[in-house]
This record gives C-alpha cells, structure tokens and sequence, in this order.
C-alpha cells in the first residue's frame, strides 16, 4: 500500500516536471508492468544521453513483448509500447550506420502501429523511414513518406508532429540549395515550436536557420543563431545537438579564417560524437578537421583524418558522406603529388554524385512532390471548411423556418382570436387596439421573412 502512496505523490512531478530521480523511483516501488511500461516510456523522453535511455528502452522491449503475445484487453496497450521500443532501436541502428537493421525495425513498428491504429505511432514511423530514405538520397522515397506522416499529424492537429515535418522539407529545399523556400519552412517549423515549448525542436530549427545565414555569408546572424542553438543544447543536455552546434560554430570560425578557435571547436564536437558513438557525426567532424588542416597546409595531418571519415562514411554507406569524404581525400592526393590516388577519389566522388540523381532532377521532384501535398492539404482544408458551412447554414436554415413558422402559427392564432372578439363584449378602442397591434405583429413578421430576399436583390444597398 505503501509503495501505491509513493507512486500517486509523485505522480505530479512525473507529469510536470519530469524529474529523473522521481521517475526512477517511482519505476522501482511500480508494481504492475502497465505502470512500469509508461514510467520506462517518460524516462527514454525524458533522457538525452544515448548512452543511459537505451538500457530503458530494451527494458521496455522486454516487459511489452512478452506481454503483448497475451491475450486481453491488455494487448493493445502492450503492442503499443513494443512498437515504440522498435523505433528507438531503429533510430539508434541508424545513428550507427546500421542502415539494414533500422530499417526492419521501423518496419516492424510500423506494422504494428498500423494493425493497433495508431495514428500517431503511424506518423512517427512514416518520419523515421522518410529521414532514412532522405539521407541516402532517395528523394522520392523520402518526400512519399514526409508527405504522408505530414498528412496524418495534420488530422491529429499534432504540432509537434507538423513541426518536425515542415523542418524536415526546409531541410530537403537546403539541400538543394532552394535558400529561400528552405528558410520559409524552418520558421514555420520554428513558430510552431515556439508556440509550443519544444525547447530541442526550437534548438534545431534555431540551427539550421543558423546554417541557411552561414550559406548566405551573414556571419553575424549565423553565429547568434547557433549560439542561442548551443545554449538550449546544453541546457537540456542534448549531447548529439551540441557536437552539431560546436561543429557549426567551428564553420563559421573557419570562414572568418581563426582557425585555431575553429580547430578547438571542431575538436569538441568530435569528443561529444565519440562519447555517444555517432558514426554519421564523428564522420562529419572528421572531415571538417581534415578540411582545416589542409586549409592550414598539413596534408600529412589531413590525410589521418580524411582516411579515418571514409571509413565511418563506408560504414554507414551514405552516397552524401562517402562523397564529401572522397572530395577530401581527392585535395590531399593532389597536394601530395598522388595523381592515380587522387583520380581513383575524383571516380568514386562522381559515382556516389550520380547515385543520389540528378540535381537539377531532383530539384523539379522536389518542387512539384512537395507543392502538390501542400496544395492537396489546403483543398482538403477548403473542402472541409465549405461542408462545415454548408452544414450550419443548413442548421440555420432549419432553425429560422421553424420559428417562422411557430411565429406565422401565432399571428394566425392572435387573428383568430380577434375574429371572436364579435362573440366576446369587448369596448371598440380595446378592439381597434388589438387588430392595429395584429397588424403591426404581421407586417414585422414579413419584413423579417423578406429581408434575405431583398437583401440579394437590391446588394444590400438602402
């Protein structure tokens, strides 16, 4: 009973707060697994070292699985929480270049969101799978599933789901250098997040908006944007969002040409992609240091670098990392006079350039493919907001002519009533009183009826 006592005192801080300490502990005084699977869910929400929430999360997979082979009223529930303990797996086989193994687990907790119902679940997936397709250039693949996850949170009215999606278009249209349409849905994406606290998605959008300056050459905006970016990373503790930060800045240093300032936050995003196993991110900052150091004539150094992010790009078989690796390795060779060396880099450069198609192509898919779920939205918005009206006019309509029609009953009843005055001794000012007020009552009453009519024929004019 005890334990019960424990678990409802600290249910406003779980709620509320979120505090780590009383999460766990009211994990450990929990004493059925429905308990234990909602605690297990806030503490993965609530955690955002990769290095601690998945311990949670297989403990999550665990319970929920061996529960949801049961039969009940339970089974849903239990489904539920399995599907949401395959995604983070698939997320964190992703962020390890396991591409393969992301991929059957987004698939499987997509079927299971799917066979439960639940939408919610089902747009997450669609997002996960999207970004997956996205990074290995599939832009038809990726923009498919965006515009089907963003389609689903729109009927869920679920802002931060709209958030992410529309953050992740700009990211499509940054890609393809559409500056200015990318910087429009990373602010939408940013107001939306504003609006509704999401203090990580206002970090992100903070950043990449910091990026789209940087691209433009506003130094000024770039650095104030990554640094309020930074300082939200590290307030909630998010290390991956952080490295991305220190990696940015570290950019715009290396712009300014302070390339010392700029190899020492280079070297802290690094440490910070290390410490959560971050192949995509430790290949990134690889390169940016290779890069630095070929900037400052020390190919011999560069090239350590350089080798090292062509292995974690391999590893992760991204066509964007790959490139960007052998782009780098292609400069040093040349610096070093090894031209078969540096021509072997330039072929696999333009190999993974051509796996990710055709820019200009893919430009026009983006373009069209993302106007046309756009514009598809707002005709169903449209068409919902005309059958919305048409359905209170109708409402309306029904209204008014029943009290038409109980008012044009009651004149009729008050006519009636002074036709039996001739049966009834009444003085002829009390008789004359009430036919000029019957009168009254119905030339009103048809006023009122004709108004609308009159109305559309004169225009409303006097």
């Amino acid at each position: 009973m005890k334990k019960y006592i424990v678990i409802l005192f600290l249910l406003p801080l779980i709620l509320f707060g979120q505090n780590m300490d009383s999460l766990k502990l009211v994990l450990k005084n929990a004493q059925h697994d429905t308990t234990r699977c909602n605690i297990l869910n806030q503490i993965i929400e609530a955690e955002a070292d990769d290095n601690i929430w998945p311990k949670y999360n297989e403990r999550l997979k665990r319970i929920a699985e061996k529960n949801s082979i049961k039969e009940g009223s339970l089974k849903n529930f239990y489904l539920m929480h399995f599907a949401d303990a395959l995604n983070n797996i698939g997320y964190l086989k992703e962020q390890n270049g396991l591409i393969t193994k992301a991929m059957e687990h987004y698939d499987r907790s997509l079927k299971i969101r799917v066979k439960i119902e639940d939408k919610g679940g089902i747009a997450e997936s669609l997002n996960n799978i999207a970004v997956v397709y996205d990074n290995q250039g599939k832009i038809h693949e990726a923009l498919d599933y965006y515009g089907k996850s963003l389609k689903i949170y729109e009927e869920l009215d679920n802002k931060r789901g709209m958030a992410y999606c529309l953050n992740n278009i700009g990211l499509l249209y940054h890609s393809q250098n559409e500056v200015s349409k990318s910087l429009e849905y990373y602010e939408r994406s940013l107001k939306i997040r504003e609006e509704t606290g999401d203090k990580q998605g206002i970090s992100y959008s903070l950043n990449n908006i910091g990026l789209i300056y940087q691209n433009l050459g506003d130094i000024k905006k770039a650095l104030d944007y990554h640094s309020r970016s930074l300082k939200i990373r590290e307030e909630i503790g998010d290390k991956r969002g952080i490295a991305i930060s220190l990696n940015n800045i570290g950019s715009i240093y290396q712009n300014k040409g302070e390339l010392i300032k700029s190899l020492e936050y280079f070297t802290k995003s690094l440490k910070t992609y290390e410490e959560i196993e971050d192949k995509k991110g430790i290949a990134f900052s690889l390169n940016s240091i290779a890069n630095l150091l070929i900037e400052r004539n020390q190919p011999k150094e560069a090239l350590i670098y350089a080798k090292k992010s062509m292995e974690a790009s391999k590893e992760l078989g991204y066509p964007i990392n790959i490139k960007r690796s052998a782009n780098t390795l292609k400069v040093i060779f040349e610096k070093q006079k090894k031209h078969l060396k540096a021509l072997e880099m330039n072929k696999l450069e333009i190999l993974m350039r051509d796996s990710i198609n055709n820019e200009e192509t893919q430009k026009a898919t983006i373009r069209q493919q993302t106007q046309y779920e756009f514009e598809k939205a707002q005709i169903i918005k449209e068409n919902e907001a005309k059958e919305q009206a048409r359905l209170e006019n109708e409402e309306t309509s029904r209204r008014n002519n029943l009290q038409y029609s109980l008012i044009f009953l009651g004149i009729l009843l008050l006519f009636g009533v002074i036709l039996s005055l001739g049966f009834i001794k009444v003085s002829p000012n009390m008789a004359e009183g009430l036919i000029f007020f019957a009168f009254l009552i119905l030339f009103e009453f048809v006023l009122v009826f004709l108004d609308p009519y009159i109305g559309d024929y004169t225009n409303d004019e006097p």
